[in-house]
């Protein structure tokens, strides 16, 4: 019964709509619409109700439809009705023994193409993604060919899911509202077999599922002139738009036609997130403390050829992603440097913004390369107040703290002036700057706003204010302008010191 079901279905995917129209109504059921949705509901009916009438039906239409092309000679291939798997087979006739492509569930609905004898090409493969666990292959790399001249191209696939394929679907966590995490995802790439490549989609790209368009990422703002906006290229979830049954699902890629050569794949994948990844690295890419150790030590080796002797190396034990201290010093194994970035903030930025590409020394730093630096996070529970550390080179290490910077502040000019000695002088000041220097004609201005209270013939401390006002500056510049006029009349008197005895200017 299994053989006869999936002839039936091959014999229906090679029927035309005239054909389509008539199974159908030979079933009472609606024959209006186009011709995807006449070939979903006549395989829907293969599959529910393929009755032996249904079947005898079916294989009268499929000889009534190729009697003229078997009375031509040699055997010739019907034309499928989805080219998209068969893009990268020639439609040449073969004289020779031909084989029916199988038909299995979670695979390409194809018709009766037939599989042509011929030396095969190497496969387009794409990078393995983290964050996705590939569970099972829908469908293979296959080119997307142009059908037409035209710039805007459509290129359409069937597909069914396994009943088990379903039940991993429903039963699935959610990692937010409405999105599971095993999912149904479409993966585009440029169509080269030289090595693994990264997702590319191809411009003017949209995605139709069934009756409806699915969501396409896009571009990322750029605020540099002159440099066109990038497109987070990522695999393409389908599932929230799917038949979750065994019914047949369709899917169209729209794609502009501009030179370059593009694949699509399917996949059946369970989505990770962050924390799956950190957990996953804590329990195997943790790297022993005594290896790490014989890094150092392997970074200090005197070499013979330099003749410069390097004693040690400083390690920060802040994150340069986050500029915070360590948790989970992390870096990749073909990084030459020892300084470590923080595996959790390093994770979670991928996760939005996929890079891989290490914060310290700008290179290529792939999840598969991570590892955690058990030296480091054995100092990070020893060390608290320090955020520096020096390897040494013997493999021990110290602490680097920063020092205390000494305070710069100063205090108000304030000025107390001591009583007189017996000889009625004054005595040094301590501070720098007052002193008996200070005293003469230009210190007239200033000092004329001490005020000194003589009581026994003993001067008591008093209190000058250094403060100059708007008032002051103005008499002085007047000053300043006499003192030239007098000049040009003639020399200048003596002037005499306006202080009393025991008394210092201040300036």
């Amino acid at each position: 019964m299994a053989a006869e079901l999936v002839e039936a279905k091959n014999m229906v995917m090679s029927f035309r709509v005239s054909d389509l129209q008539m199974l159908l109504g030979f079933v009472g059921r609606s024959k209006s619409g186009l011709k995807h949705e006449l070939v979903t509901r006549a395989l829907q009916l293969v599959q529910f109700d393929c009755s032996p009438e249904l079947f005898k039906k079916i294989k009268e239409l499929y000889e009534t439809r190729y009697a003229k092309k078997s009375a031509e000679p040699g055997p010739q291939a019907p034309r499928p009705l989805d080219p998209l798997a068969l893009h990268s087979m020639p439609r040449t006739p073969l004289s020779g023994p031909t084989v029916d492509y199988p038909v299995l569930y979670g695979k390409y609905l194809n018709g009766l193409g037939r599989l042509p004898t011929k030396t095969l090409k190497p496969e387009v493969r794409l990078v393995k993604l983290p964050f996705f666990n590939m569970l099972d292959e829908l469908l293979k790399p296959t080119e997307l060919v142009p059908q037409s001249a035209e710039k805007l191209q459509e290129s359409p696939c069937i597909f069914a899911l396994t009943p088990r394929q379903v039940e991993m679907i429903r039963n699935s966590r959610e990692l937010q509202p409405g999105v599971k995490a095993v999912q149904v995802v479409l993966r585009i790439c440029y169509s080269d077999t030289s090595c693994p490549q990264e997702d590319q989609y191809p411009p003017n790209i949209a995605v139709k599922v069934n009756h409806s368009y699915c969501s396409v990422p896009g571009y990322y703002p750029s605020n540099k002139p002159g440099v066109e906006p990038k497109r987070p290229c990522r695999p393409i979830n389908l599932t929230h738009l799917m038949y979750l049954s065994s019914a047949t699902n369709r899917i169209t890629v729209t794609w502009g036609n501009y030179g370059k050569s593009y694949s699509v794949a399917l996949y059946l994948v369970r989505q990770l997130t962050s924390s799956d990844l950190l957990q996953r690295l804590k329990t195997i890419g943790v790297k022993h403390p005594e290896l790490c150790k014989a890094l150092v030590k392997e970074k200090l080796r005197l070499d013979p050829d330099s003749e410069i002797a390097t004693t040690g190396v400083r390690v920060s034990l802040i994150c340069p992603l986050v500029k915070m201290r360590l948790s989970v010093p992390c870096r990749a194994e073909t990084c030459a440097h020892l300084q470590c970035f923080d595996a959790v903030f390093y994770l979670q930025m991928n996760e939005k913004k996929p890079t891989w590409m290490c914060p310290v020394c700008d290179k290529p730093a792939a999840y598969d390369q991570l590892i955690i630096d058990g030296l480091l996070s054995k100092i990070l529970s020893e060390c608290e107040g320090a955020d520096e550390i020096e390897f040494l080179a013997e493999g021990s290490w110290r602490p680097i703290r920063a020092e205390k910077e000494p305070s710069c502040s100063q205090q108000g000019p304030i000025l107390v002036l001591g009583t007189s000695d017996a000889n009625g002088l004054a005595p040094a000041s301590s501070t720098p700057g007052i002193g008996s220097g200070l005293s003469g004609p230009g210190s007239a201005g200033s000092g004329a706003g001490a005020a000194g209270s003589l009581e026994n013939g003993k001067t008591g401390a008093d209190v000058v204010d250094l403060t100059l006002d708007s008032s002051s500056s103005s008499e002085d510049e007047d000053e300043d302008e006499d003192d030239d006029e007098d000049e040009d009349e003639g020399p200048r008197p003596k002037r005499r010191c306006p202080f009393q005895k025991g008394l210092v200017p201040a300036c």
